[in-house]
C-alpha cells in the first residue's frame, strides 16, 4: 500500500451539482447572508449545504465568522474549477438541444395508398415542418398495403406506418390521427348511375357485382361487404378505383379520394345515408423500438398537427 489518500470526490453527483451551483451563488454574492435572497433559502440552510460540500471534497473553502467572510487559496481554486465545470455542463445542453434544430438522418415511413388527398394532410404537415426544422433530414415513403406497412416497422425497415386501424399487432403500437368515411360508388356507363336512390331497393343494390378487399379492415367495415355480391377483389383502394370506373363493378372509396371523379360526373355515391363506413386512420410504430431522434420529431410534428 503507498499509504495514499482516496479521492474524497471519485464521481460528481448531480447533488454534488448542486452544492456547487449554491458555492458558486455564495461566492458571487459575498457571504451567506447576502446569498439568502438569491437561493430562497435561509442562512442555516447555506451553511449546511456548505459544509456538505466541504465534507463531500475533503476540503475547507472558506472562512466565516465574526472577521466575516472569505475564501481559503483551496476554495479560490475550487471556485475556478466549478465555473469551468458549470460553463461545461450549459455548453452539453445547448449542443445537445441544437440538435433539434439541426436533425439528420432518415425517415422511412410507411403509407396506405391514396392518403395524399385526406384535406387534413396531417402527414403532409408534419412532414412539412420535420423538413422545415431539419433540412438535412432525408425522407423516405414507401406506398404499399396495411399488412405490409406494419410488416415493415416490425422488422426495421420502416421507422412508422400509417394504416386504416383494423386491430393492432402485438409489438406494434398506434395513435389514432383521424377518421375517414367510405362511400359506395358506381361509375358512369354503370346500369345504376342514373337511377334514382329513392327507387333503388338494397335488393338490386346487393345483386351487382362489386369488389372485395384483400386488406384487412375492422368488422364493421368488412359487414359490408358481406351484403354485396364480390365477384372481383382487389389489394388496395387504386386497384379497387380502377374496377369500378370500368362501370361495371361497384365498390366503396374513401370519400375524398373519390372527390375528383364525382365532380368530374364519372362517379356517384350509392345511398349515402346507409352504405358507408367509418374507419380510423392510425399511425404505427415498434413498442421498446431504440431512441431516433427524427422519429421522435415527426411523431411530435404529427401530434402538433391535430
Amino acid at each position: 500500500m503507498n499509504g495514499r489518500r482516496p479521492d474524497p470526490l471519485a464521481q460528481v453527483s448531480d447533488f454534488d451539482i448542486r452544492l456547487l451551483k449554491l458555492y458558486r451563488t455564495v461566492v458571487e454574492c459575498g457571504g451567506f447572508s447576502a446569498a439568502e435572497s438569491a437561493l430562497g433559502i435561509g442562512r442555516s440552510a447555506i451553511s449546511q449545504q456548505m459544509s456538505d460540500l466541504e465534507q463531500r471534497l475533503g476540503l475547507r473553502l472558506c472562512q466565516r465568522g465574526r472577521a466575516g467572510f472569505a475564501l481559503t487559496e483551496e476554495g479560490r481554486e475550487v471556485y475556478q474549477s466549478t465555473l469551468q465545470l458549470l460553463a461545461a455542463l450549459e455548453s452539453f445542453r445547448t449542443e445537445v438541444n441544437g440538435l433539434h434544430q439541426h436533425l439528420r438522418g432518415e425517415l422511412n415511413i410507411g403509407l396506405t395508398d391514396n392518403l395524399v388527398t385526406v384535406p387534413h394532410m396531417r402527414i403532409t404537415n408534419a412532414l412539412a415542418r420535420l423538413k422545415q426544422s431539419g433540412p438535412d433530414v432525408q425522407i423516405h415513403i414507401r406506398m404499399t398495403a396495411p399488412s405490409e406497412v406494419e410488416q415493415g416497422v416490425l422488422d426495421g425497415r420502416l421507422h412508422i406506418g400509417v394504416v386504416p386501424q383494423s386491430g393492432a399487432l402485438s409489438g406494434l403500437e398506434y395513435q389514432t390521427l383521424y377518421d375517414e368515411r367510405s362511400l359506395l360508388y358506381c361509375a358512369v356507363g354503370h346500369p345504376l348511375f342514373y337511377a334514382d336512390d329513392q327507387q333503388l331497393d338494397d335488393q338490386r343494390l346487393n345483386d351487382q357485382d362489386a369488389i372485395a378487399p384483400t386488406f384487412r379492415l375492422p368488422p364493421e367495415a368488412l359487414s359490408h361487404y358481406q351484403a354485396l355480391n364480390c365477384t372481383a377483389s382487389a389489394s388496395d383502394r387504386e386497384g379497387m378505383a380502377f374496377l369500378i370506373l370500368t362501370g361495371r363493378y361497384i365498390g366503396y372509396l374513401p370519400d375524398h379520394y373519390a372527390k375528383p371523379w364525382v365532380q368530374e360526373g364519372r362517379l356517384r355515391a350509392l345511398k349515402t345515408q346507409s352504405r358507408f363506413y367509418d374507419i380510423s386512420l392510425a399511425s404505427v410504430t415498434r413498442k421498446g423500438r431504440r431512441p431516433h431522434l427524427v422519429l421522435e420529431s415527426f411523431l411530435a410534428e404529427l401530434a402538433s398537427a391535430g
